[in-house]
């Protein structure tokens, strides 16, 4: 007997956890993706911060069709002038602070991470890597190595050395930055933290503590870019700007891309001693550039950032009629709906499940469950999300 598709899933695809949601995913429009017999789910998470514009934007498919026509991959580095790298970069390069110009695309955000810590300890000539207890940056031993979670890493080591974890907000911590450190490392938001962030004073003495010992300031946006924050980029809720930006998750429009950002006098220690000091395959694939240059151009356009904010404040008034919720943290379209324990928290997962909604927890909260839905989401995905949750808080 042939086996079915939910059987070949579980021999042959390697697994993350020991009980998958195991939803067999058929199509997806919109805020909602659909199974095998046709039940809607209202996705909640957007892919996890990917898919901003919902699913199957008509513009993104279609970048994605007409360059595939036209070519699907050359070399992505080096000597090869490709119009959707070019186009995506200029774009983004104009809507990001000087010296911010000049983008190292790559194929996810672990990558990007790991190139923006070569950047940093070949420009400095230091090895000292500073980042934030709670933060989590990927899942390559690099992007490991700047995680704070023992539990998470142990199994791993040893990772790189010269890292030391510090405490966001604390002033006083600020004091292990010193003449030794290559690069701080930070999410502006936490993500898998359950979305905490510090005063923008504080992001201030950070900035000015870099200046002052020559470190350099790599922020992560990874999940907080292309307007999930209620602006285009965290960075402009503090007026910071970065050494290095990274890039990841909507950028690509739903195709995988990533990419640290610099300035053109920093990025050039990438071209010498040694030549081609950091290099991909797939990098910059010309299909998801594409995707990345429709997708952008979108959320310009549309001013996006400003849904993100407006989807957050009715977040907050649905939310908080949930009668578990204990706090809600959120910073426009990025969410943390607080529980008053793990044990509640995947108790509320599995009855969205049971109604259709799909939605997730946080690595370093499990307590909280993530909401970080497509910032199209209208007044439609809203009734039928207050209309999921009234038949929850009816059992």
């Amino acid at each position: 007997m042939e086996k079915s598709l939910l059987d070949r899933f579980y021999m042959h695809v390697g697994q993350t956890s020991s009980e998958p949601v195991a939803i067999q995913v058929e199509r997806a429009e919109g805020a909602y993706f659909f199974d095998q017999n046709g039940r809607p789910y209202l996705d909640l998470i957007a892919g996890i911060s990917v898919c901003n514009l919902g699913h199957g934007n008509p513009l993104i498919k279609k970048a994605v069709k007409d360059q595939v026509d036209r070519y699907m991959h050359v070399m992505v580095y080096g000597e090869l002038v490709q119009t959707p790298q070019v186009e995506l970069a200029d774009l983004l390069c104009q809507h990001l602070p000087d010296p911010l110009d000049s983008v190292f695309f790559v194929n996810s955000g672990s990558e990007a991470v790991e190139g923006a810590l070569k950047l940093a300890k070949r420009a400095t000539g230091r090895s000292e890597i500073i980042h934030f207890e709670n933060s989590y940056h990927g899942a390559t031993h690099g992007a490991m190595s700047v995680m704070s979670s023992p539990e998470y890493k142990n199994a791993f080591q040893p990772l790189l050395p010269e890292t030391r974890s510090i405490r966001m907000g604390i002033a006083e911590d600020l004091e292990y930055i010193t003449n030794k450190t290559a690069a701080v490392i930070v999410e502006l938001v936490q993500g898998e933290g359950g979305v905490r962030s510090a005063h923008a004073i504080y992001w201030k003495m950070l900035r000015e503590k870099c200046d002052e010992t020559g470190a350099l300031l790599i922020v992560d946006e990874i999940q907080t870019g292309l307007g999930r924050t209620g602006k285009l980029f965290a960075i402009e809720h503090y007026d910071l700007v970065p050494d290095i930006l990274l890039l990841a998750k909507a950028f690509g429009g739903g195709m995988p891309l990533g990419a640290f950002v610099a300035s053109q006098k920093l990025m050039v220690e990438l071209t010498h001693h040694p030549v081609l000091g950091h290099i991909t395959t797939f990098g910059g694939h010309p299909v998801c550039c594409a995707a990345g240059l429709a997708h952008l151009k979108q959320i310009i356009d549309g001013k996006y950032w400003e849904n993100a904010s407006q989807i957050g404040i009715e977040m907050k008034k649905v939310f908080h009629q949930f009668p578990q919720v204990k706090e809600i943290r959120n910073l426009g379209a990025l969410m943390a709906i607080q529980f008053d324990s793990s044990a509640t928290n995947f108790k509320v997962l599995n009855q969205f499940l049971n109604v259709g909604l799909f939605s997730d927890w946080f690595l370093w909260c499990d307590s909280a469950c993530r909401i970080a839905p497509p910032l199209i989401f209208d007044e439609l995905c809203f009734k039928d999300l207050n209309y999921k949750l009234a038949l929850i808080t009816k059992e």
